[in-house]
């Protein structure tokens, strides 16, 4: 058991800080034999009480075993800063101590206009003590003089003191110093007293609560216990980034070559990668063209920088890719051609490594004006037709995304033929591709495509076991790494096809997926859809989704009442049947715990007689009921109301208003329906506002305490 008292108000000398005595609170927890601890467990200062910064804490033993916590707030700029912890600790005091010093009145006034409004709002029949430290310097002073007249105007006089005591019901000390007399005899045994009450009123709501609850619970209700924690599951990072940045390393599906003015091979590259970064690579490659563009500058940098080489005698021709041999493009500008490798490593990065660019450029290029010329050229490349050009400042322009997330991006190029070179046939239909991305994104369609498989020099390519909606999600998560399903069935169908091509993040996606959507469905939708949780659980199974089967099997679980219903749940295997039993919500332990508690209620004799009464199904009987005098026995009155309606019960509140703030009346009567109590609570709260708390008694008497 513990105490708890809050101390407001200062009680230090304005006018003598030097001999300042020292706190009231902490002198009498240090002086006083009832209280034990020793100097470092007294105190918990406010640096290190992160929880309560606003106060300083003391915390000591009292009458032995009685935790007592002491809680001192001496300035209320302090107190009022942090009003949601102030608050609380004041409406969970035992006992409330405000002290100030005699001789300063500001600590004085502090205390009545601030503290004081605020205690009284949160005051619950809780005890206040006023202390008034000090000697008053003046007090021996007769003299009437103006110098002394207004030195006596600085004390805080003790009239002043009582009137604030009647404003609380406050019991008032004048404490002249800080001895063993004061602190330990006054002070401390009107605070012992205080103490020794709170202790007692404690014990006996304690008590109390046992008394009840043994009287009427008899069995008390089952607990129901929390639902087993899902399994969580996490998400694989991403590698779009060094997908596409490999694939300029493993010159796998080249297209196109880039060659200087001599015709020396400088690097190889796709042109599906380039057109989704740049314009001017789409009017280069013919994807776009200048009536599409509209962009002088872009043109112009197209014939400046570029030239196709279409000579069929051209040596060193190769034949990588099934059907047409890579494109040769001649790069005019010797100086950016000799830095064409690090440009290109910079767009299949995304574009937006500038520093780490213009690092590269500068070990090639040793002139400055020359390296801010090629960088210059890169810009014009990325620019955006009938834009500023937004890459003027390269250092400000690092974005955390690459440029094909919000430039023309891969998505642009996705079923549709502009620079496929391989065609996917599914349910009569063709969906048109391109092989780097396929190549760079897959694991199996790099091996299908670049080893000695029909797929490696085919342009058509028949795929089955997967519907064109699932194939064109799974083509969009290799060109976006990023797919929306449409619905769980869907996601479990897209599932499939990253396991059937091992794309795991994408089998990661799926799972995440389906989890959330089934997470957010209420209760009434799992129990009326239509979709097989157990056929969900065995294609996760049977496809290698361990994480999704394991959710599913805890989710079943979890949802016990719902899907033990469902005809399919009879599919479960036996291993799976077991898993779900074991961690079944609610248990087979809480129901039959609920199941005797029920038991038990209903073979009670004792009933609600208010129930007895609303159980009456016929109107007329209800009006009889309500029409019925009751007569009120009011001892505090020494008198009866009558009340058969609305006005008795006016009547009834203003007899009550008059006899002061509390008052109990006790309620005899024949019939008694809930709507009759119900018009009486009405009348009361309209008349005298007051808050009534009503419970029956063995009695049939219903006590009622106005407040």
């Amino acid at each position: 058991m513990s105490i708890h008292i809050v101390a407001l108000g200062n009680e230090g000398d304005a006018f003598h800080q030097d001999n300042r005595p020292s706190g009231l609170i902490r002198t009498y927890l240090g002086r006083s034999p009832l209280v034990s601890g020793d100097e470092s467990s007294l105190l918990l200062n406010a640096t290190s009480t992160v929880a309560r910064p606003v106060f300083t804490e003391y915390q000591a033993s009292a009458f032995g075993n009685v935790k007592l916590v002491v809680h001192d707030c001496p300035v209320w700029d302090i107190f009022d800063s942090d009003w949601y912890t102030s608050r609380n600790l004041i409406g969970s005091a035992d006992i409330i101590v405000i002290k100030y010093n005699v001789n300063d009145k500001f600590s004085f006034h502090e205390v009545k206009d601030n503290y004081i409004p605020v205690i009284k709002r949160a005051l619950n029949s809780v005890p206040v003590i006023i202390a008034a430290v000090g000697t008053r310097q003046n007090e021996e002073l007769p003299c009437t003089c103006p110098l002394c007249t207004s030195d006596r105007g600085s004390c805080v006089s003790t009239t002043e003191g009582i009137q604030l005591a009647k404003e609380l019901g406050a019991t008032y000390l004048e404490l002249h110093s800080l001895d063993d007399f004061y602190i330990g005899k006054y002070f401390g045994g009107v605070l012992e007293y205080f103490m020794i009450q709170a202790l007692n009123q404690k014990t006996s709501e304690k008590m109390k609560k046992r008394k009840m609850s043994n009287s009427f619970h008899g069995i008390r209700p089952p607990q129901l216990e929390q639902p087993e924690k899902m399994p969580v599951l996490k998400a694989e990072a991403s590698h779009y980034n060094s997908d596409l940045n490999n694939l300029l390393f493993c010159c796998q599906c080249v297209d196109v070559v880039f060659y200087n003015p001599d015709l020396k091979e400088v690097a190889e590259a796709h042109k599906i990668v380039l057109c989704a970064v740049s314009h001017v690579f789409m009017l280069l490659f013919n994807v776009k063209s200048p009536a599409d563009i509209q962009d002088s500058s872009i043109i112009r940098t197209t014939q400046d920088l570029f030239a196709i080489n279409r000579d069929t005698a051209f040596p060193g021709a190769s034949q990588d890719s099934p059907g047409n041999p890579p494109l040769r493009v001649i790069v005019k500008d010797a100086l950016f051609c000799s830095c064409l490798s690090d440009i290109l490593r910079f767009i299949y990065s995304g574009a937006f490594q500038w520093e780490e660019l213009e690092e590269d450029i500068r070990k090639k290029v040793k002139d400055s004006g020359d390296v801010s010329s090629v960088i210059e050229k890169v810009k014009c490349i990325l620019k955006t037709p009938g834009k500023i050009n937004c890459l003027r400042n390269c250092k400000t322009y690092q974005a955390r995304k690459p440029l094909w997330f919000y430039n023309t991006s891969l998505k642009f190029f996705l079923n549709k033929p502009m620079l496929a070179d391989v065609v996917f046939e599914i349910q009569g239909t063709t969906v048109p591709a391109h092989r780097a991305i396929l190549v760079a994104r897959c694991e199996v369609m790099a091996a299908m495509f670049n080893g000695n498989y029909m797929e490696a020099k085919s342009v058509l390519i028949p795929v089955y076991g997967v519907s064109k909606e699932t194939f064109l999600s799974f083509l969009e998560y290799l060109y976006t790494d990023s797919c929306c399903p449409a619905g769980i069935f869907q996601a479990m169908c897209l599932l499939i096809c990253a396991e059937m091509y091992q794309v795991s993040r994408l089998q990661h996606i799926c799972e995440l997926f389906i989890i959330t959507q089934l997470q957010s469905m209420p209760s009434r939708e799992l129990a009326s859809m239509n979709l097989d949780i157990v056929d969900l659980l065995k294609k996760a199974k049977f496809h290698h989704s361990d994480c999704l089967s394991t959710w599913l099997l805890h989710f079943i679980a979890t949802n016990y009442l719902i899907f033990s219903q469902k005809p399919e749940f009879q599919d479960l295997s036996v291993e799976e049947r077991s898993f779900v039993e074991k961690h079944r919500w609610p248990s087979n332990m809480y129901l039959k715990q609920l199941a005797e508690y029920r038991k038990y209620i209903h073979s009670r004799k004792c009933r609600c007689l208010v129930i007895k009464k609303e159980a009456l199904t016929s109107r007329e009987e209800k009006e009889a009921c309500w029409r019925k005098e009751i007569t009120w026995e009011i001892p505090s009155l020494g008198a009866s109301v009558p009340w058969g309606g609305g006005d008795g019960g006016a009547v009834l509140c203003c007899h009550l208003r008059g006899q002061g703030t509390h008052a109990l009346c006790l309620l005899s009567f024949k019939t008694l329906t809930v709507l009759a109590l119900s018009q009486l609570n009405k009348c009361l709260f309209a008349h005298s506002k007051a808050r009534m708390l009503v419970k029956a008694t063995d009695q049939c008497e219903f006590k009622m305490h106005l407040k």
